[in-house]
Order: structure tokens, then sequence, then C-alpha cells
């Protein structure tokens, strides 16, 4: 070993030794980090805060009790139309000033949170209160992804990894955080469809905040960026078939990458099967462990199935990055999606609160680092001019997979929730797909016959993608 490749070697091992605080605060040293950083978390607290009014109004009404139709029904018509339609908004991203959408969606969902809550705050629960609450979650889902695409324009390289596990990571636990708020305001204000509406309301404030904080940031710096001249993108709506062929572009770009096609893949199973287990988890509280002792005792028990959810979102942050560095990005998805199989099965079968509360840490802590290195990965390994519709086509995959996990076991999960077999099917999908996503990513890559070489930390060589780009 040379004296330059010897130092190499001990800079990388002090890399991987460093802690988690001493990243963060470099992090936190880019100004421009800090703002984008700002706006996710004020947006994502609002959403929380959001949720908690919607989910209180919905799923523990004191008047009525969720089955296993009603709840994946409304799933699939919160989140399955717009999910259908989100690789549309990768190509407007592509296109558009990504700080413009940030400032404007936010204060589009201001707008569509107010005229939900006056419908909570008359009783509606119709086809107008999911028409207001899916134009508010379609809005939000292309803020999502502007933000994805754009902080690999505030971030170096290298820091990627630190960044995603600091950025949507702690957006997750602010958004617990804003349920556990909304959920105060919820019981402050009187509980019922009022204390519903003011909830949604507040959650409409940090909309506004978050709007003001991204109007700070020059317009052009989140991208997309443009090669010296290179022409900008016509006129969205003069260019709809444009729009089409992009997309079908971005599909066949993306499937030739091995890489960014298994960490989707890899996210959608995940997905499917934790909203098996969301759905489960509703109607347990509600009708099994708290069905006489009603809405109000279920839904402050819930919380606390909240609350561990955010601590196993917060210690993926901490121990993802480090990970992620010593073992690569695609083993540790394959550990985290295993130790889901492991959790999830023995103890689910024990229908206890206390194993639930395990569960629901493991498989926040699973899943939140899963989405952290597959949103690296993309990152890392899907050219700027594709990234915006790369990454809606991860949201789709996010929140499609989700639905059809609900959906799909409706049918057979009784009211109560309590369902071994269906707990055990979800084990086993557990262990299946980190065995298929491992193998996935081992295969060698359709286009240039081999994935490129691992740099530090599993990620890809820069002077191997120089050299497939150049040849």
């Amino acid at each position: 070993m040379t004296v330059l490749a010897a130092v190499k070697a001990k800079l990388r091992g002090r890399r991987t030794g460093s802690s988690f605080v001493a990243d963060l605060r470099s992090l936190l040293r880019e100004r421009d980090f800090r703002r984008l950083f700002a706006t996710r978390l004020i947006s994502q607290t609002g959403d929380g805060i959001f949720t908690a009014g919607l989910g209180s109004y919905v799923f523990f009404n004191s008047t009525s009790f969720p089955n296993p139709a009603s709840a994946a029904a409304a799933f699939a018509v919160l989140y399955l139309p717009y999910s259908l339609i989100g690789p549309f908004a990768g190509v407007f991203i592509d296109r558009w000033s990504r700080r413009q959408i940030l400032v404007w969606s936010a204060l589009l969902r201001t707008g569509f949170v107010a005229a939900t809550a006056a419908l909570v705050g008359s009783g509606n629960l119709g086809v107008p209160l999911y028409a207001g609450v899916l134009l508010v979650l379609g809005v939000n889902r292309f803020f999502l992804s502007s933000l994805s695409a754009a902080l690999p324009h505030v971030v170096a390289e290298d820091k990627l990894v630190m960044a995603n596990s600091v950025s949507p990571t702690a957006g997750g636990i602010m958004a617990a955080a804003g349920g556990i708020v909304g959920l105060g305001v919820h019981v402050a204000t009187g509980s019922g469809r009022a204390g519903s509406a003011v909830t949604l309301l507040v959650a409409g404030l940090c909309y506004v905040l978050a709007s003001l904080v991204a109007r700070t940031m020059p317009r052009a710096l989140l991208g997309p960026s443009y090669q010296p001249g290179e022409r900008p993108p016509g006129r969205v709506l003069g260019e709809f078939s444009a729009v089409l062929a992009g997309l079908a572009a971005g599909a066949r770009y993306v499937l030739r990458r091995r890489g960014p096609a298994a960490a989707l893949g890899a996210t959608g199973g995940n997905r499917l099967l934790y909203g098996i287990l969301f759905l489960m988890s509703i109607l347990l509280y509600r009708n099994y462990f708290y069905r006489a002792a009603g809405a109000n005792v279920a839904l402050s028990h819930y919380t606390v199935l909240v609350i561990a959810s955010a601590l196993g979102y917060a210690c993926a942050a901490l121990v993802t990055p480090r990970l992620a560095r010593v073992l690569g990005k695609p083993a540790w998805i394959t550990v985290l999606l295993a130790m889901a199989a492991i959790i999830s099965g023995p103890l689910g079968e024990t229908f206890s609160q206390i194993a639930f509360l395990i569960i629901g840490f493991a498989l926040n802590l699973a899943g939140q680092g899963v989405a952290i290195c597959a949103t690296t990965i993309l990152q890392e390994e899907v050219d700027d001019d594709y990234r915006g519709r790369v990454f809606s086509f991860y949201d789709m995959m996010f929140n499609i997979t989700f639905v059809a996990g609900a959906g799909l076991s409706a049918v057979f999960m009784p009211v109560s929730g309590r369902s071994p077999v269906i707990i055990g099917v979800v084990a086993v999908g557990y262990a299946v797909t980190a065995a298929a996503y491992w193998l996935a990513s081992r295969l060698p890559s359709p286009e240039g016959g081999q994935p490129l070489p691992a740099g530090p930390g599993g990620g890809p060589n820069p002077s191997a993608s120089a050299q497939r780009s150049s040849s």
C-alpha cells in the first residue's frame, strides 16, 4: 500500500467514525441548506398538525367506528388519485423554478386547508371533504418532491447521505411533533368537529410561514440547471405531447439503471407492507384495545404509538449515515428490511400494546432508513435533467403501494384488526422484499453491462461515472 493510499484509508476511517452531531453541525454551516431545511421543517410540522385534525375527525369520531373497507377507501381517496398523476409533477419540477414551486405551493395549500376546515366545521364527511383533503395532499406531494430534487443544489455530493438523514428524517420527526401539538390543540379547543377545524387552520398558518422562508432563497438557487447555451424547455401547457414523451423517457432512464430501479422496488415493497400494519393499528386501537373506553381514550393511547414511531424516525437519522458508509447503502437497506421481518412476526402475534409500540418504533426506523438510502441513491445516480421525474416516480411508488397494502388487506382483515394470519404474511413479505432487493441490487445494470464501482459509503465512484459518460 502506498503512502497516499494509507492516508486516504485513514481519512475514510475518520469519516466513518465521525459523530452525527459533527456532521449535522457541518451541514448547518451552509446558509442555503439551512433555509431549505427550515422550509421543510415548518411545512412538515403543518403536515402533522393537519393529519391530527383530519385523523381525529375521520378515524376517531365519537359517533362511529371505522371498518377495514371504509378506512381503506379513505386512504384510496386521499392518496391514490394524485399518485397516479404524480409523474406529471416531475416534468414541471424539471422545468420550473423549484424555489417558486415551494413558495406558491405552500400558499396554495393554505387556501385549500381553509376550505377543508370550513367543511369539517359544518360536519361534512362526504365527497366535498375528501376533495378538499385531496387537493391539500396533492399539492403537498408536489412540494416534497421539489424539496428532494432541490437538495443536491445546496449540499456537496459527499454530504448527501447525511443531508438525506437530517432533512426527511427531521421532517418526519417534526410531522410527528406537529401531530402531537395538533392533538393538544384539538383537546384544548373542545374536541369534536370545531376542535378539528381549528386544528386544520393552525396547520394552514404553518404553510404560510414555510412560504415566507422559501421566499428568502434566490429564485435560481434550487434549479433546474441548464448547460451553457442550452435552451430551457418551453411552456408545459403548450407542450403536452412533450410532457408525455418526457415521462416515457424518465421511465426508460430509470429502468436502465439497476441501482435506482432496485431502490424504487425496495421502497414500494416496504410501503405495501407498512400500509397493511398502519390500517391494522387504527382498527386495533379504536375497535379492539379501547372499544368500550371511547374515541378520546383510544386517540390518546394511539398518540403514544405516534411518539414511538417518531423515535424510530429519529434513530434512523442517528444510525443510517454511519452504517450506510460501513456496509454500503444496498446492504443496509437489506438489513433494515430483514429486521422488520424478524420483529413484526413474533411480536405482532402477541397483539399486545407494548409489542405494537416496539413494532411501531422498529418499522419506522427501518422505513426511514430505507428512505434515506433510496433517496440518496436516486440523487447520486440520476442526472439533474431527470431527477424531478424520478422523484415523482418515487413519490408514486411511496403512496400507491401504501394504499394497495391497506386495500388488499381490508378484504381479509376483521373489524377488530386482530388477525394472526395477516401478521404472518407481513413478516414473510418483509423477508422476501429484503432478499429480492439484495439480488436485484447485485445484478448487472442493463446500461453499461456492470454497476458502477462503489465509492466510499456504497455510492458510485465519481471517476467511473465520468468514464461511463464519456464512452
